[in-house]
C-alpha cells in the first residue's frame, strides 16, 4: 500500500477517536438527554455534537478516499454509501433536531431525521458490502486467510449495527410498535449503542483496509511466475548433400 492511502486510512481512525471521545463527553459532563441530538440544544452541548458529527463525517470521507487509492473498482460501491453517510452527518450537523418530548414540527426537524435515516442505514450496508467484496479473493486459499479475521469482524459489527437500528427503530416513539414493547424506557439507550457500533465500524473498516495484504493467488499461477521457464533453442539442422555418382559406384563396388 502506497504511504498516502495509509496516511489517509490513518486519519479515518484518528477521526473516529475523536467523534467518540466528543460522544462520551456529552454523556459525562452534560445532564442526561433522552437522544444524543438533544445534547445540542442544552447549554455547552452544541459544540461537542457538532464536532463529533463533523468528526465522523470526515472519517467516512477520509475511508472512502483511502478506499479509491486502494482498490477503486472492488470499494465502489461502499465508497457511495460512506460518502452518503458523510453527506447526512453534515446535514445533520447544520439542521438541528426537534426536543425529543415533542414532535418533529420543524423543516430543519425533518430534514436532521432523514438525515440521520441515511447515516445509520448506509453505514452497515457499507461495512457488509466493503467485507463481501474485499475478502473474495481470499475465499480460494480457505477460511484461515491472512485477512479473513478482520473482514469477519467487519461483517459481525455490520450485522450487529443493522439488528440494533431495526430495534431502535421499534422503540422509538414515533413507531406503533413502541407501546406494546415499552419502547419510552429504553430507545435513548439502544440509540447510544447504535451510534458506538457504527462509529466501530467506520474505524474497523479502516484498520481491514490499511492491513489488507496481497491477493491470494492460485499455487500453480505462483509456481509459473515465481520461475520462469528458460528458453529453449532450436536444435540445429544439418543440410543432407546429396550423393555423387562416385560415391554410388564405389557402394555398389563393394
Amino acid at each position: 500500500m502506497s504511504e498516502p492511502s495509509r496516511a489517509t486510512l490513518g486519519g479515518a481512525v484518528a477521526a473516529t477517536v475523536a467523534a467518540a471521545g466528543a460522544l462520551g463527553y456529552t454523556e459525562v459532563a452534560l445532564p442526561a438527554q433522552p437522544l444524543i441530538s438533544d445534547y445540542a440544544l442544552v447549554p455547552g452541548g452544541t459544540i461537542p455534537v457538532l464536532g463529533g458529527m463533523l468528526a465522523l463525517a470526515v472519517a467516512c470521507v477520509f475511508l472512502a478516499y483511502g478506499l479509491a487509492q486502494r482498490e477503486p473498482s472492488r470499494s465502489a460501491a461502499a465508497r457511495v454509501l460512506l460518502v452518503a453517510a458523510a453527506g447526512g452527518l453534515m446535514l445533520g450537523a447544520v439542521f438541528p433536531t426537534d426536543p425529543a418530548a415533542s414532535e418533529i414540527s420543524s423543516m430543519a426537524g425533518e430534514i436532521h431525521r432523514w438525515a440521520s435515516a441515511v447515516v445509520f442505514t448506509a453505514l452497515p450496508v457499507a461495512g457488509w458490502t466493503l467485507a463481501r467484496d474485499a475478502s473474495a479473493p481470499r475465499r480460494r486459499s480457505g477460511p484461515h486467510g491472512s485477512g479473513a479475521s478482520r473482514w469477519n469482524a467487519v461483517r459481525a459489527v455490520s450485522v450487529t449495527s443493522a439488528l440494533v437500528l431495526a430495534a431502535f427503530l421499534a422503540a422509538h416513539p414515533a413507531s406503533f410498535l413502541s407501546p406494546l414493547i415499552g419502547g419510552d424506557a429504553y430507545y435513548g439507550l439502544l440509540e447510544r449503542g447504535l451510534v458506538v457500533s457504527e462509529i466501530a465500524l467506520v474505524a474497523l473498516m479502516a484498520l481491514a483496509a490499511a492491513r489488507r495484504g496481497r491477493t491470494a493467488v492460485p499455487d500453480n499461477a505462483s509456481s509459473l511466475t515465481s520461475s520462469p521457464a528458460e528458453p529453449t533453442l532450436p536444435e540445429p539442422v544439418v543440410p543432407r548433400v546429396p550423393a555423387t555418382g562416385r560415391d554410388r559406384g564405389g557402394s555398389v563396388a563393394a
